[in-house]
């Protein structure tokens, strides 16, 4: 409690500080690079904030989706972009994972980036496929203890928040499945209805989504406390998971040299826009949280220490992008 009280000190420094809006020149245009696939639940959260972010910032916001390498591809294009605070990344919990996994970024995922802004924490959900005989998490794990690692599983990529979540839930429980990675979130899902692979655990932003269709059912919920949205699902932990919390997050960064002035201002932009009462609304309909707004320096910290949390998760499990 006293960290979380430090970050929203800061943010509110930050936000208090005098410093001009940023310049509205409708002549240009704002893009948000995506580094994941269109139509998945990080690419849902940038089109809601975009359509926010423009009146904003007087300008045309677009999002642009740059898929590849388990978001490196993504990532690359903004830290070579122009640090004018036209080019923004909004990316999530593998930006934190990539120095694990890649011994050769072509970039440094702390010093080629300034932080902005942490505008949203998003939890997990465990969908498993509508044939496979189980009804809850307890029945789960037993049908996945029996499968001795013949069993597979879906992500949106090598080292995304799905994979993460799976990863720390083999380990945690001492199973074994098969990792089949993808290119987004809705390729991995349209296998999962198939019934191609058996299990998949999505940002609740998309999952619930998919369990209200019925393409899957949901089993389980990430967080350490059920979710006043679905509050007939239980936790992992309630499961037979004990101590199990996972949730990804999206925060928007933009190229290192981006001048000071200009950071402080997106983050204030940002802050406008998270404080909207209807973007509110519809991020926790979707089953997603936007936080208080914090100051850039209280941003960086926060991925910081996210990439030391998740070293140790990639080590034990031997996750490899080989």
């Amino acid at each position: 409690m006293a960290k979380r009280r430090q970050l929203l000190l800061a943010g509110a420094g930050a936000l208090a500080a005098p410093g001009l809006a940023l310049a509205q020149d409708p002549a240009r245009s704002t893009r948000i690079v995506v580094p994941y696939a269109a139509g998945g639940p990080t690419d849902v959260l940038a089109r809601l904030f975009a359509e926010q972010l423009g009146p904003v910032i007087g300008q045309r916001v677009v999002v642009e989706n740059r898929t590849g390498a388990g978001v490196v591809v993504g990532t690359d294009v903004v830290a070579k972009s122009a640090p004018d605070g036209q080019t923004l990344l909004l990316t999530s919990v593998a930006h934190a994972v990539n120095p694990s996994l890649f011994p050769n970024l072509p970039f440094d995922t702390e010093r080629d980036f300034a932080p902005a802004a942490l505008i949203a924490r998003v939890p997990l959900v465990l969908l498993v496929r509508n044939s496979l005989p189980v009804q809850d998490m307890a029945g789960f794990l037993a049908w996945l203890r029996a499968q001795n690692g013949r069993a597979t599983y879906g992500s949106s990529g090598v080292g995304g928040a799905p994979h993460l979540a799976a990863a720390l839930l083999l380990m945690m429980t001492g199973l074994e499945a098969a990792h089949v990675p993808y290119r987004g979130s809705a390729p991995a899902m349209t296998d999962l209805a198939s019934g191609r692979i058996d299990f998949y655990i999505d940002a609740a932003t998309g999952g619930l989504a998919h369990a209200k269709a019925g393409t899957a059912r949901a089993i389980g919920w990430s967080m350490a406390a059920r979710s006043p949205l679905v509050p007939d699902l239980p936790t992992f932990a309630e499961g037979g998971v004990p101590g199990y919390e996972c949730y990804t997050w999206n925060v928007i960064l933009v190229p290192a040299a981006t001048p000071r002035d200009t950071v402080l201002q997106l983050n204030r932009a940002f802050a406008q826009v998270m404080a909207m009462p209807a973007l509110r609304q519809r991020v926790a309909e979707l089953g997603g949280d936007v936080p208080e707004p914090v100051a850039p320096e209280a941003v960086g910290a926060f991925i910081r220490n996210e990439i030391t949390k998740w070293r140790e998760v990639v080590q034990k499990s031997g996750m490899t992008t080989q």
